[in-house]
């Protein structure tokens, strides 16, 4: 009897030991298992550049205003959407008109050409 009791003990001995063998496995395959983040290749680092803003020539503003216009602007409302001087766009107006960018369709009204 006292054998069988021995015995009885080194098997239970033994399967502890396989128990936590086997305990050991399953946390590593856990490990395995779970995704691990893509990690994305770092990018080189550049210089910030930065945008300097465009400048557009009040001639150019004036015209897109006449061009955009159907039935034609005068030198008051160029005054009102652009904040510049009367004598600023009657240059300008009187430039267009020798280069034929626009035309005159009633006393100070000017269409594009």
């Amino acid at each position: 009897m006292k054998q069988l009791k021995k015995d009885l003990q080194a098997v239970l001995k033994s399967l502890k030991q396989a128990t936590e063998k086997t305990e050991n496995l399953m946390k590593k395959v856990e490990k395995l298992e779970k995704p691990k983040p893509v990690k994305s290749p770092k990018a080189k680092a550049r210089p910030k550049v930065t945008k300097k803003p465009v400048k557009v020539s009040t001639a150019a503003i004036v015209l897109a205003i006449i061009k955009r216009s159907r039935k034609g602007v005068d030198v008051a409302t160029l005054r009102k959407k652009t904040g510049f001087e009367s004598r600023k766009i009657s240059g300008i107006v009187q430039r267009f008109k020798k280069e034929g960018k626009i035309k005159n369709s009633g006393k100070g009204i000017y269409v594009k050409a």
